[in-house]
C-alpha cells in the first residue's frame, strides 16, 4: 500500500519520506511532484515518477519512461534520456543506457564513466564497485579509471577504508583501497564496518563481529544482526528467531527481549 501524507488540507499519495526538505507526492492523475515541509506544492505534479532528493537533485521519469534529474526549483537540469538512473552520491550518479549497461554522470549531466559496466554501485569514499562483462567485480575512481582490477566474485561499498569482497569460492573478506586483502576471505557473509566493527557470518550460519585487523571480537553466536548503529549498539537475534537484543561493542547485552531490531 502506498502511504499517504496529509498537508495543507490535502491528502497526497507518497512513496517516500522528506529528504532535504522536500517530499515526493502523487496526484489523482498519477503524476508526481514535490511538497515542502509546510505542505506547499513547490514542484508541480507533472512527472510519471519521481524519487527523493539527494545532493540537491531528484530523479524523475517522463511520459516516455526515460529518466533525468531536476533541481529543487523543479528545473530539469539533466534531460530525461536514460533507461534508468540512481540518486547522486559523492557528486556522481549511476545511469543505464538502452544497451543495459551502466556508467556514471556528474551533476551537469556529463558522462564521466561510459556505460560499459554490467552492474555498478554508487560511490563511497571516492570509489565505486563495478562488474565487467565477465561477471567479475572491481573498483573505479571518479574519473572512471579502474584502480582495483575486476577479479572478485562480488564486491560492495567502501566503509571506513575497507570493502567487502568475495572470492571465487563465495567466501567473503575485506580489501583496502589499494586492492590489498587485509582480512582473508573466509566468511560466509560480511557487512560494513561501523565504528571499527563489521558483522560476519561463520560456516555454522551464526553472526559475530570482527575488528579491522580481522580479529573476532564478538563471538559468532547470533542468528541474525543489523550491525552497529550510531548509538554504539548492535541489534542481534537469538536462536529462537523471535527475540532481538541490543549489544555493546564488548558483546554484552544491554537491552533484551525486543520484538524487532528497530525497537
Amino acid at each position: 500500500m502506498v502511504p499517504t501524507v496529509q498537508a495543507a488540507a490535502q491528502m497526497w499519495n507518497s512513496q517516500s519520506h522528506y529528504s532535504e526538505g522536500l517530499k515526493d507526492i502523487r496526484d489523482d492523475n498519477g503524476k508526481y511532484g514535490f511538497i515542502d515541509e509546510t505542505g506547499k506544492v513547490v514542484i508541480p505534479c507533472k512527472w510519471r515518477n519521481a524519487w527523493s532528493f539527494s545532493e540537491g537533485m531528484a530523479r524523475v521519469e517522463d511520459d516516455n519512461g526515460k529518466r533525468g534529474f531536476i533541481d529543487k526549483k523543479g528545473k530539469l537540469v539533466i534531460p530525461c534520456k536514460w533507461k534508468d538512473a540512481e540518486s547522486f552520491s559523492e557528486g556522481l550518479a549511476i545511469v543505464e543506457d538502452d544497451s543495459w549497461k551502466y556508467g556514471f554522470i556528474d551533476k551537469k549531466g556529463k558522462v564521466v564513466s561510459p556505460c560499459k559496466w554490467k552492474r555498478a554501485y554508487h560511490f563511497s569514499e571516492g570509489l565505486a564497485a563495478v562488474q565487467d562483462n565477465n561477471g567479475k567485480w572491481g573498483f573505479i575512481n571518479k574519473t572512471g579509471k579502474v584502480v582495483i582490477p575486476c577479479k572478485w566474485k562480488s564486491a560492495m561499498y567502501f566503509s571506513e577504508g575497507l570493502a567487502d569482497v568475495a572470492d571465487d569460492n563465495g567466501k567473503e573478506g575485506f580489501i583496502d583501497k589499494t586492492g590489498k586483502v587485509v582480512i582473508p576471505c573466509k566468511w560466509e557473509e560480511a557487512g560494513f564496518f561501523h565504528d571499527g566493527l563489521a558483522p560476519v557470518k561463520d560456516d555454522n550460519g551464526k553472526y559475530g563481529f570482527i575488528d579491522k585487523t580481522g580479529k573476532l571480537v564478538i563471538p559468532c553466536k547470533w542468528k541474525d544482526t543489523w550491525g552497529f548503529s550510531s548509538n554504539g549498539l548492535a541489534s542481534v537475534q537469538d536462536d529462537n528467531g523471535v527475540l532481538w537484543h541490543k549489544i555493546d561493542k564488548t558483546g554484552k547485552i544491554v537491552i533484551s527481549g525486543l520484538s524487532s531490531p528497530f525497537d
